[in-house]
């Protein structure tokens, strides 16, 4: 069985122009040139964005899709009221063509119809990686004009290419910033494929599946275990204290004492060192982000309308990643459609029953490790107080007399290395994170234990979309709040 392509990587043409033009052909001649020029760098394929105004908008909207490129379509206003800027016959040819596009947004649903148009052109270069425009060099005659777009546009520094409208010129500006292809995704793509591919007459599904999969197998196999080695630190700085108070304490003149709490010493650093520069660590994030958003993704699959929840995250360097797994999902809702019936069963079953067991799992583990570490330091607490009172005690009454061992463990020993042994339990507490961890996996087993009484009841696609939503924003959410911490610790 041949192995799935890689995860494809998208670009994105963004279009703004006049809706008068002198020489309609003549435009969509140059528009497709173009975008032959684009298509032929390779490395990506290319998606088309623009709004369906009369004029230049329909005009690179249908030269798109006759050069086979995907089309999205935003709106600036709801269809109802965008309707009215066309004549009958012309917002029939709109819908019609609006059918073929892969994804359609409205923008505004209230605002101003200026401020609608605005804001369409903006949001067109929010999300582009190259705006064509075809432009006669004039001021917007109106807000949200050509004008302002190509203005809004250089101020962000994005590459345009300009089409006079008259003299079909083509202008090239800031094209050396574009940069086909995206390494992040290429890193993860040359990752080591985890077994062999699963048959699936799906070919964007396989493609995704295999992606997760062997982004999944990266994660776990070269998750760093800083934590360890973080605890391993103050084992060791333990260690280190207990060794100096040891020879005070029994009066001890080892020589392997020193160079014991040396090497003690020693090791920590290095270790705290290590686990600062690790290169495997930022690897080992970017790999659990990568095939937990895969797997929100896999997990909606098949559903009529899209939820574009990690792409909606803003999260810097995701978007490449969450517009490919896009593109994909969209691609696979037109041409292999499912019903609610499977979707549904098939989305309590894997992923809301899956992630209750895992999280039942990890509060397994996490619970009892946090009830030893409080039990440790409460003890060791108690143990310093009272070891501590003891030796206060003494001094108020120096004429009784302690025996050696008292004098050794209880009055020396025992006040020096237990504080320090408590503050080392409570700090293993705070290192692997389990007051949050309990909690957090408390709260997101009620909410999943909620969502799936909701989802079994649901009987429409609107009502199981909410519950959908919910779900994969509280459990993308959690992996967001640890990819920041593991990035703050590792930056620190």
């Amino acid at each position: 069985m041949a192995e799935p392509l890689p995860l494809p990587v998208f670009h994105v043409v963004g279009f703004t122009g006049h809706r008068q033009l002198r020489d309609p052909a003549g435009v969509a001649r140059k528009i497709g040139e173009v975008l032959a020029e684009l298509r032929g760098r390779g490395g990506a394929d290319w998606i088309a964005l623009s709004s369906v105004a009369e004029g230049a908008d329909l005009v690179f909207a249908r030269t798109a899709r006759k050069l086979g490129l995907g089309w999205e379509a935003l709106l600036p206003l709801p269809p109802a009221d965008f309707r009215t800027d066309f004549s009958p016959e012309t917002w029939r040819d709109v819908e019609q063509l609006l059918t073929e596009a892969e994804h359609v947004r409205v923008v505004s649903e209230a605002a101003p119809r200026e401020d609608a148009y605005l804001d369409c052109g903006m949001e067109t270069v929010n999300h582009c990686d190259v705006l064509l425009a075809v432009w006669d060099g004039a001021p917007a005659r109106g807000r949200g004009g050509t004008a302002d777009i190509v203005i809004y546009a250089r101020e962000l520094g994005r590459p345009i290419v300009i089409i006079d409208p008259e003299t079909l010129a083509v202008r090239r500006e800031n094209l050396e910033r574009l940069k086909v292809g995206d390494p992040h995704l290429d890193f993860l793509n040359r990752l080591p494929a985890a077994g062999a591919p699963t048959a699936d007459q799906d070919s964007g599904r396989a493609t995704v599946r295999a992606f997760q999969a062997r982004t999944d197998r990266a994660a776990s196999a070269n998750a760093p275990h800083d934590k360890r080695l973080v605890a391993l630190t103050i084992w060791l700085h333990v260690l280190a204290t207990a060794l100096a108070t040891a020879g005070l304490a029994f009066d001890l003149h080892l020589a392997a004492l020193p160079w014991g709490k040396l090497s003690c010493l020693l090791a920590a650093l290095g270790l705290a060192t290590l686990v600062r520069h690790r290169r495997e660590q930022h690897d080992w994030v970017r790999c659990r982000l990568a095939a937990e958003v895969s797997r929100s993704t896999l997990a909606t699959w098949g559903m009529p309308r899209q939820l574009r929840i990690p792409g909606d995250s803003g999260w810097p360097g995701l978007e490449p990643l969450c517009r490919s797994l896009d593109v994909l999902q969209r691609r696979a809702a037109r041409a292999h459609p499912v019903t609610f019936a499977s979707f549904k069963e098939h989305y309590i079953k894997e992923r809301i029953d899956g992630q209750l067991s895992y999280f039942a799992r990890q509060q397994g583990r996490a619970f009892p490790q946090r009830e030893r570490l409080r039990r440790g330091f409460f003890i060791c607490s108690l143990l310093a107080l009272c070891f501590t009172a003891a030796y206060a005690s003494h001094s108020l009454m120096p004429e009784l007399s302690a025996p050696r061992w008292v004098q050794s463990w209880i009055y020396a020993f025992g006040p020096i290395l237990l504080p320090v042994l408590a503050a080392a339990f409570m700090s293993l507490v705070h290192v692997n994170d389990l007051h949050r961890r309990v909690a957090r996996y408390e709260e997101l087993r009620g909410r999943l234990e909620a969502a799936r009484k909701e989802a079994s009841h649901a009987q429409t696609w609107g009502a199981l979309e909410r519950v959908v939503a919910r779900v994969e924003r509280a459990l993308l959410q959690e992996v967001f709040e640890w990819h920041s911490l593991t990035s703050l610790s590792e930056a620190h």
